[in-house]
């Protein structure tokens, strides 16, 4: 079995590489076909946890992640074999094959190059070997050309894997006919030939009036518009490294309103999609103490930084927002790196941080204490809530699974202990709420993707995963030319 190569590239990031992959990752699936996901390096702090090399268990980015559920494929190391995990501004953790790599983080960006592509050669090969179909998506433009010569997720992936590429762009932005033919005309002529067709991606308003535009593109490269897909604000699916915005705001009446704080390096907020997906709830990015003014939840996410942006929270004035919050009795949740800094202190002598800050006050409203070690767990996990109180009541007894990526390692503080002030731990050794039952932190990613959470916060069905996907890919089959998509992997 050798696969048949679909890659998604985009003229910009944003334009919906990441959405259409996982469209056609479903679509392809719902033919009967062994399909499997590609994306040879990404960079986002959106990662999960799957199966690794050697029994092992590894990193991947969660766009990959989403991607090889659509699939109906188990997720594994080799569907992302590079993942950048922004750490600050010049610099990112290299996650090769699922692991950090030392030695690739402190190396310079060019220099990695030639040392991971063996890597992600043998990964695509290997799920092209396994697979009838392995959709591949690409990372920003394929025509940054201060980049050709180093590239290893573009067009040197095409030519690998010599694959049927379309071109995506957000013609809501604007220039979108400019945006496909200056990508087409910066590409070497063997690289244009694996351009099959372009899609105009977020389109508003009566698509005759794009004529003739797609035709004149046509006739200038050979390269037909295939599809043009409507603006679909709430498709469901995680937007990569995304926002919440007005445009996604709850339909109908808000009967909860959620501020998930959105400190500068966020981790893992795609968690929070399925709570937009849940009727009457609003979902808020909080960066000033007013965005929080009106909210039922307060939300910590994780951090890729925790002491920075714990940092961060404090010059905005959000801990006074928080602290505030809960000594009125507001429901707080801290997950991950948002737990972490719930606690009462932050340890960190190993210098495992980002920009190296040390040792550092947590926000007090848990008795913990956390240290940092140089070993980074990174696990699925599946636990049982037990002896909540408060608001958080309702999770007692509701089982969850989910992943932990975390080098924090958090314990009860013993002198605050000593004192009669104990955490209650009500996940053992990944959740605590405080005395009064309002404050909860957990280490446990992806609580808001089971069913059975949501049921017991909400009491209500929202849309599954499976109904996400399925609904993508209709979408996609209703927009696209017949014929096309089936073309597209046609070995004749």
């Amino acid at each position: 079995m050798t696969a048949v190569c679909v890659m998604v590239l985009g003229t910009t990031s944003g334009a919906g590489k990441s959405w259409l992959t996982t469209s056609l990752c479903r679509h392809y699936a719902r033919q009967g076909l062994k399909v499997a996901p590609f994306k040879a390096q990404n960079m986002s702090n959106n990662a999960r946890v799957v199966a690794g090399v050697s029994g092992e268990q590894g990193e991947i980015g969660s766009a990959q992640y989403f991607q090889s559920l659509a699939a109906r494929a188990e997720p594994n190391v080799r569907m992302n074999p590079v993942l950048l995990k922004p750490e600050a501004d010049t610099r990112s953790q290299v996650v090769l094959m699922g692991e950090v790599s030392p030695e690739l983080s402190d190396m310079p960006w060019r220099g990695r190059s030639e040392k991971v592509w063996p890597h992600i050669t043998a990964a695509l090969d290997g799920l092209r070997a396994e697979n009838d179909v392995v959709v591949i998506e690409g990372a920003g433009s394929p025509a940054e050309i201060n980049l050709h010569a180093s590239d290893i997720v573009n067009m040197r992936v095409a030519r690998h894997a010599q694959a049927r590429c379309l071109l995506v762009t957000d013609i809501d932005r604007g220039g979108a006919f400019a945006h496909l033919y200056g990508t087409w005309a910066l590409l070497p002529p063997d690289e244009r030939a694996l351009i099959h067709g372009f899609v105009l991606n977020k389109f508003r308003g009566d698509a005759a009036l794009l004529a003739p535009g797609p035709q004149m593109l046509q006739d200038l490269t050979g390269v037909p518009v295939i599809a043009t897909l409507p603006m679909w604000w709430q498709h469901g699916l995680p937007e990569e490294d995304g926002v919440f915005d007005d445009k996604t705001r709850a339909a109908g009446a808000v009967t909860k309103s959620v501020a998930v704080i959105a400190y500068p390096r966020i981790s893992n907020l795609d968690e929070f999609q399925p709570l937009k997906n849940v009727p009457g709830v609003h979902l808020v990015w909080a960066r000033t103490p007013a965005d929080c003014a009106r909210a039922d939840w307060i939300v910590l996410p994780g951090s890729k930084a925790t002491a920075a942006d714990l940092a961060w929270l404090r010059v905005q004035g959000l801990d006074r927002a928080v602290a505030d919050h809960a000594a009125h009795g507001g429901a707080v949740l801290g997950i991950c790196g948002g737990l972490q800094m719930l606690g009462e202190a932050l340890i960190d002598t190993h210098g495992i941080e980002p920009m190296a800050l040390g040792n550092a006050p947590g926000l007090g409203l848990l008795p913990l204490v956390t240290a940092f070690d140089a070993d980074k767990t990174v696990r699925r996990t599946t636990a049982t809530f037990d002896g909540l109180t408060g608001p958080w009541a309702a999770l007692s007894g509701t089982t969850a699974s989910g992943y932990e990526i975390h080098h924090g390692q958090t314990a009860q503080h013993p002198a605050m202990a000593a004192g009669g002030d104990v955490a209650r731990e009500v996940m053992p050794g990944l959740a605590w709420q405080n005395a009064a039952g309002n404050v909860l932190g957990c280490y446990l990613h992806g609580l808001f993707e089971e069913p059975a959470v949501l049921r017991a916060l909400f009491g209500a069905a929202v849309p599954t995963l499976e109904t996400v996907f399925d609904g993508l890919a209709d979408f996609l089959e209703q927009h696209v030319e017949p014929g096309v998509l089936d073309a597209l992997i046609n070995k004749d």
